[in-house]
C-alpha cells in the first residue's frame, strides 16, 4: 500500500502516511494519487482546488469552515511544521464540538483527511512553515465561517509560546455555542 492510514479518535479523520523512498541523494514520495488514495481511504472523492501558505511561527490560522458548500480537505507541509486541528461541526455526529491535533511536518510527511462539516486550522510551530491542501469544493468567501481557536467549550489544547498571530477574521471568530453548524452530512 503506498500509504499507511491511521484513524483518529473523531471518525472520518485520517492521517496518511505515504512511503517515502530515500536514500544519499534524497528522497521521492507520491505525495496524492487518486486510484491509491481511494484503495486506502475507502473515499471516493474528487479535489477541485489546490492551496498554498506560508507562515511564520506563532501564525494561527482557522478554525475555518464553509457552512454551504463544506469542503474536505486533505492537508500536508512541504516545509517547517503545524500543529493541525480538526473541529467536529456535525450535529448527528457522536463527535460534535470535539477536537482532534496532529503534528504535520516536512520531516514525517503525515497528510490529514478532514471530511465536510469540519472546522479547520493549524498553528506554525518551526520558525516558518508551508502549508498545501486541497479541497473538494471551491472557496466561496460569502460562505466562510469562523470558530474561536480558543473557545474553552471546545478546550483545544494548542502548544503556543505566548498569543498567536490572527487575523482579523480569526479574532472575530465565534463561539461553538453561537456557531452555524451541519444538521447532517454523511460520517464518511
Amino acid at each position: 500500500m503506498p500509504y499507511t492510514v491511521t484513524p483518529t479518535a473523531l471518525h472520518g479523520v485520517l492521517i496518511l502516511e505515504p512511503k517515502v523512498f530515500g536514500d544519499a541523494r534524497g528522497f521521492f514520495f507520491e505525495s496524492f494519487n487518486a486510484r491509491d488514495f481511494a484503495q486506502c481511504t475507502g473515499l471516493d472523492v474528487q479535489f477541485v482546488q489546490d492551496n498554498h501558505s506560508k507562515s511564520a511561527k506563532g501564525v494561527l490560522r482557522g478554525l475555518h469552515y464553509q457552512i454551504a458548500h463544506p469542503q474536505g480537505k486533505l492537508v500536508r507541509v512541504t516545509q517547517g511544521e503545524v500543529f493541525d486541528v480538526a473541529v467536529d461541526l456535525r450535529r448527528s455526529s457522536p463527535g460534535f464540538g470535539k477536537w482532534v491535533g496532529v503534528l504535520l511536518s516536512a520531516e514525517n510527511n503525515r497528510q490529514l483527511w478532514i471530511p465536510p462539516g469540519f472546522a479547520h486550522g493549524f498553528l506554525v510551530t518551526s520558525d516558518s512553515a508551508e502549508f498545501l491542501y486541497k479541497t473538494t469544493d471551491y472557496w466561496y468567501p460569502e460562505h466562510e465561517r469562523s470558530l474561536l481557536w480558543n473557545d474553552p467549550g471546545i478546550g483545544i489544547d494548542w502548544p503556543l509560546e505566548g498569543e498567536p498571530l490572527l487575523a482579523a477574521k480569526d479574532a472575530a471568530a465565534v463561539s461553538l455555542a453561537v456557531a452555524p453548524s451541519f444538521a447532517w452530512l454523511p460520517q464518511r
